[in-house]
């Protein structure tokens, strides 16, 4: 299997505090909880980062862990790679261009975790997500990793992680702090519980620790850009 290498973050003793929180809620949600999407109303609301440094936390526990980037329309996460070749990607594996193993990296500066970017951007990416290629690498991946996070695009504004999600034992919503209507958020949330994916709660991101006291602090960076491609 290639290697790549991922970029450390500064994480302060606050964020790891927070990360652990995060990890351990996501345990008590039961051990059938281990297919998990996250996803978020739009872009920058941090989930890209969220969902790296999940499955890193989850990682020093001792678990082996499979990232999957599954925005294939604006993916974010190949920007975290700083070493190492990567040849082929999700859109690549959903053609049918390549084998599953082909698109799959072990991260060698993080032991047990494991990921497959993105690719290249399709102008299909909804039909390509609702092959049966995708749902079949999903059972492949339960047999051999512990657990399998998948960072989906903005629910609000494309229909693609309603779609993955149909395939997840949970989701999580990120919500940048002070940014978000209910009525938004509230329809991202319905929009999973109609493809049948149990909502696990809210990610309340991006909070200014000086006006909100000690909850998540704004520590996650702005990793979209301020547009995102029209479905």
């Amino acid at each position: 299997m290639k290697e790549i290498e991922i970029k450390e973050n500064g994480y302060t003793y606050e964020m790891r505090e927070e990360l652990k929180t995060l990890r351990t809620n996501i345990q008590f949600c039961g051990d059938d909880k281990r297919v998990i999407l996250l996803t978020s109303s739009v872009a920058s609301e941090g989930k890209s980062t969220t969902a790296l440094n999940l499955a890193i936390s989850l990682t020093e526990l001792g678990k082996k862990v499979m990232l999957v980037d599954a925005d294939i329309r604006k993916s974010v996460m190949v920007s975290r790679v700083k070493g190492g070749k990567m040849e082929f990607g999700l859109s690549h594996f959903l053609a049918g261009q390549c084998q599953v193993s082909e698109a799959v990296y072990a991260v060698n500066n993080v032991d047990n975790l494991y990921l497959m970017i993105a690719g290249p951007v399709v102008p299909n990416p909804t039909e390509l997500l609702s092959t049966d290629r995708f749902e079949k690498m999903l059972i492949a991946f339960r047999k051999v990793y512990d657990y399998i996070i998948i960072d989906g695009p903005p629910l609000g504004m494309v229909v693609d992680s309603a779609i993955i999600a149909r395939h997840c034992d949970g989701a999580a919503i990120v919500i940048e702090s002070g940014t978000i209507k209910y009525r938004f958020a509230q329809d991202v949330k319905a929009k999973l519980q109609n493809a049948g994916c149990p909502v696990l709660g809210v990610i309340l991101n991006k909070v200014d620790r000086k006006k909100n006291g000690q909850y998540y602090g704004k520590y996650y960076g702005k990793y979209y850009g301020k547009y995102y491609g029209k479905e």
